[in-house]
């Protein structure tokens, strides 16, 4: 399979995100809910699922940098901000970034900033080059429940119906790192 050709149920999950739809696909660590970030619809039906208020902003998935500066003010950052956050990409480190003003309001929340990835899972990868832009990222669990690490998890947290990417978490323990790519500082351990 090629980066830029899904077949089967990936190729489902790939046409559903080009309709609005929210999905369910492997990540680092766990299962995560995606969507389109563009479309306020898809985001507000994520944001139901997961009972999370718009105000806590959400992360942004992405298969390189490229697919990410369109929503962040790339100008903001010095050399040395960005050389520490490629230093650390692709791989499991959520960064903290100033937003451009143009990014709506359902993916910073009630900040000016966006945290976003640049994922090394291959089957994210795959799914952000084959939709061509990142997809919403926040892990896939109903609320109270412990996030979802296998398909299996998904469909019984969400139903058989569900739309979910096959293949397997990359095994990693604990959800990606955060940390404010401004200051360094380190906002949730990974």
């Amino acid at each position: 399979m090629s980066d830029n050709v899904l077949t089967g149920l990936a190729a489902n999950c790939l046409a559903q995100l080009q309709q609005g739809a929210v999905i369910a696909y492997p990540t680092e660590a766990v299962y995560g809910l995606g969507c389109d970030p563009d479309s306020a619809p898809a985001v507000m039906q994520l944001l139901k699922l997961k009972q999370r208020p718009v105000e806590k902003g959400l992360i942004l998935i992405a298969a390189d940098y490229t697919q990410l500066q369109p929503y962040i003010d790339d100008a903001a950052l010095s050399g040395e901000q960005k050389e520490r956050m490629f230093s650390r990409w692709p791989g499991p480190v959520t960064w903290v970034v100033p937003a451009k003003k143009t990014t709506p309001d359902w993916l910073t929340g009630r900040f000016d900033s966006l945290a976003i990835r640049v994922s090394d899972h291959p089957g994210v990868q795959q799914l952000c080059r084959a939709f061509n832009k990142p997809l919403v990222s926040t892990s896939a669990n109903l609320s109270g429940f412990p996030p979802c690490r296998t398909a299996q998890e998904v469909e019984a947290q969400f139903g058989a119906d569900f739309p979910v990417m096959p293949g397997t978490t990359g095994g990693r323990l604990n959800p990606s790192e955060i940390r404010d790519v401004l200051t360094g500082e380190l906002i949730r351990q990974g």
